[in-house]
């Protein structure tokens, strides 16, 4: 299978410079991607499931890839929840679709959003895994707007085998995520 072009860009440039910077002797030291998680909390689903099959599909539309429904844990009473209940969906990229959403998000999504900046470099959590929010779907270009219900919040989580934030943010600055800092 055709490596995509942000998994060739990591092998040619980022590796070696991470390499370089970091100075590994071996290839396997300097840090990589391991998953992207995209996780999409629904909680009007309690009232009607409709909005779950909904953000399923959207979901599905943006990653390329079958989310899976996730459940509440326990009941909560205040929000009407029970547990069991479907409350979100998430999708786990890995390998190819992992590179290519890194594209889009970078390249297409990120530009999209509603007074863009960039990004706060300290949504790393000290082991080298950066979190990032949306506040709306429909950045994605998949998405389309006018069949959209509701516009509801994202989360992804870029998990990378870095082991300090310097690094997983050198990682990230190699594939020219935009930091404000």
């Amino acid at each position: 299978m055709a490596k995509s072009r942000f998994e060739e860009h990591y092998e040619r440039t980022v590796r070696p410079a991470l390499m370089r910077e970091f100075g590994y002797k071996n290839a396997l030291q300097a840090p990589r991607l391991e998953k992207i998680i995209v996780n999409m909390g629904v909680g009007e689903a309690v009232q009607d499931a409709k909005k779950m099959e909904s953000a399923v599909g959207e979901l599905r539309a943006i990653t390329g890839q079958h989310p899976v429904v996730t459940r509440a844990k326990r009941s909560i009473a205040t929000f009407k929840v029970r547990k069991g209940m479907p409350i979100g969906c998430k999708v786990t990229l890995r390998r190819q679709r992992m590179y290519e959403f890194l594209d889009r998000l970078i390249t297409v999504a990120l530009p999209r959003v509603r007074d863009f900046r960039g990004i706060p470099g300290n949504s790393f959590d000290g082991r080298g895994n950066f979190a990032l929010g949306f506040k709306e779907q429909i950045v994605f270009p998949e998405i389309d707007y006018d069949r959209v219900d509701a516009v509801r919040g994202m989360n992804v989580v870029i998990v990378t085998t870095a082991k300090s934030d310097a690094e997983a943010k050198a990682l990230l600055k190699g594939f020219d995520m935009p930091f404000v800092s």
